[in-house]
């Protein structure tokens, strides 16, 4: 999700660097918007060093007296159309008065007008300036917009005056950010231990045996685990894909690296959920040299790669574990097959034979099956969609274990 802050002119500008830090943390991708009080605090070198994007300090670009470009005169429109959230932090008086009046002078005014982006402002400013009737009534005049204001603090501020006025926590701005996106938290206190990607298993040192995992979905379950709060652990087979920022990374290559990161990290994990497409053979011996062109026939000899799900199931410890059946035919009847022979709560099951389903796209047609004999179809969606609702899904078979399990003792004593 991407973000713009606004920071406008007030001794707190200073704080919004430690935001868009925090902002980070969280797997959001900031941009930020400064009006020209603002830089009188704070060089907008600082944002463009943190965020990796320019910092937009102008309506028509940086330089004065030069005649504006297209690009720079609509730009307001572009960033307006592919955020996700406006926040403005912090907001002086002014600009609350701005924003009310519904006046744009400068970019930032400009976006707040073109964005239907959720808005949220957190004042920061003298007590009598925020205790005005004029500033009350601007904030009141925003609110009822559908603006999310963040209230600033009582304290000692920069005046030398004690009262409310002081910016408002960057622990209270995030937790107004995720309720303005509609950002879960409750996988908070979990460790979700993710396998994605495919494994490589070698014949010699140049050939091997693989599949069309591009480790997207596996991708995706981290990225949304570590969004819902959870400390994130993502084993993964080679892939050209990015880790997921805040995400703890154990790479592996073959069947029995990923066993051996798994069986490493399993005591830590609360929840684990098997994405990967692990090679369920691989060659009895790899031949130290390239094997070379020559025979009209050359015949591999395979073994059985480590069952990884079955080693969990033997340390499962009332984990919840997620496992993934892809198939090509008669979904339902393997998906349950599996349900039934391995230690898992839960089969994300799909046929990869789908259009826009299964390797190398965005989008995923599955069920889910849980061990409770719950099944639910979903239609094409995302891959982080699909991830979201897996995770609903967890937390679903997660309560009603603890039901189950305090009926137990009830039912004992």
């Amino acid at each position: 999700m991407r973000i713009a802050l606004g920071v406008t002119g007030g001794v707190a500008a200073y704080k919004a660097a430690e935001l868009v830090r925090r902002l980070q943390q969280e797997n959001f991708d900031v941009e930020v918007v400064m009006t020209r009080g603002a830089e009188q605090f704070v060089r907008p070198l600082t944002f463009a060093a943190l965020t990796g994007h320019k910092v937009i300090t102008g309506m028509f670009g940086e330089t004065s007296g030069e005649p504006a470009n297209v690009e720079s005169a609509i730009e307001h429109i572009a960033v307006a159309q592919r955020i996700d959230l406006l926040l403005v932090a912090p907001a002086t008086a002014d600009v609350l008065a701005k924003l009310a009046a519904g006046i744009a002078d400068d970019f930032l005014t400009t976006l707040y007008l073109a964005t239907k982006a959720p808005v949220v402002v957190a004042p920061a400013m003298n007590v009598n300036m925020w205790e005005h009737a004029a500033t009350r009534e601007n904030v009141a005049r925003l609110q009822a917009r559908g603006a999310h204001v963040v209230e600033p603090e009582e304290g000692y501020l920069a005046c030398g005056m004690t009262g409310a006025g002081r910016l408002a926590s960057v622990d209270s701005i995030l937790q107004t950010v995720r309720e303005a996106l509609k950002v879960r938290r409750d996988l908070a206190g979990e460790t979700v231990l993710v396998t994605a990607g495919p494994t490589c298993e070698d014949i010699d040192p140049v050939r091997y045996l693989t599949n069309r995992s591009s480790g997207r979905m596996g991708y995706a379950v981290a990225e949304a685990a570590h969004e819902r709060g959870a400390s994130v652990i993502l084993v993964t087979g080679p892939t050209a894909l990015e880790i997921p920022p805040g995400v703890e990374c154990v790479r592996a290559r073959s069947a029995e690296d990923m066993s051996r990161a798994v069986g490493q990290h399993l005591d830590r994990a609360t929840i684990v959920v098997m994405a990967a497409a692990v090679a369920d053979y691989r060659p009895t011996q790899k031949h130290p040299q390239k094997v070379k062109r020559g025979a009209p026939s050359l015949a591999l000899e395979l073994e059985m790669t480590p069952d990884i799900l079955s080693e969990i199931g033997a340390r499962k410890d009332g984990r919840i574990v997620v496992g993934f059946a892809a198939e090509t035919e008669r979904l339902a009847e393997h998906a349950r097959r599996k349900l039934s022979a391995k230690p898992v709560d839960l089969i994300v099951a799909n046929d990869v034979t789908q259009r826009d389903a299964g390797f190398d796209v965005d989008t995923n047609v599955v069920t889910l099956l849980s061990r409770d004999g719950r099944e639910k179809a979903l239609p094409r969606m995302t891959k982080r969609e699909v991830a979201e609702h897996i995770f609903d899904e967890v937390l679903r078979l997660k309560t009603t274990g603890k039901k189950a399990h305090g009926r137990a003792k009830a039912g004992q004593a």
